[in-house]
């Protein structure tokens, strides 16, 4: 299997690889769970073998869901080569060079400013509720 332009894009194509890979991960985590709690039969472990790092019996639902994330992260990786989504991958990341990233005073300084405004509406959105909750009571008979 080649791999299209394997030198550009490789950032993003890393970052949505392994992003994908772990919600795949967690799919065939949770169809394991659901495969051993539904089928008593997919349930009974083999032998004696405990998986070390994950601390799972070895058992047929754990083996259908490793087949299951195999052949997920293989369609993946076929999936992510396909020049379509690979140029739009090398695409993305040459727009992000591009982007200029604001300095640590810069994002301290913008964070202040969306929260002093926060607050200033907050404030204001709850004084207009009360004064107009007052207002509607009295017009309603209820105060």
């Amino acid at each position: 299997m080649a791999r299209y332009k394997p030198e550009q894009g490789r950032m993003a194509r890393l970052a949505v690889f392994w992003s994908l890979a772990v919600l795949i991960f967690y799919g065939c985590y949770s169809l394991r769970a659901e495969l051993a709690g539904t089928w008593a039969a997919l349930r009974a472990p083999i032998g004696d073998i405990v998986i070390p790092v994950l601390g799972i019996e070895l058992s047929p639902a754990f083996l259908i869901a490793t087949a299951i994330f195999g052949t997920g992260l293989f369609l993946l990786y076929r999936w992510l080569e396909k020049p379509k989504n690979a140029d739009l991958l090398i695409d993305t990341e040459g727009e992000l060079k591009k982007v200029t990233w604001p300095t640590g005073p810069e994002v301290v300084n913008s964070s202040m400013i969306v929260i002093v405004s926060v607050l200033i509406i907050m404030g204001f959105l709850a004084l207009a509720d009360f004064v107009i909750g007052r207002i509607a009571g009295r017009l309603l008979g209820l105060s």
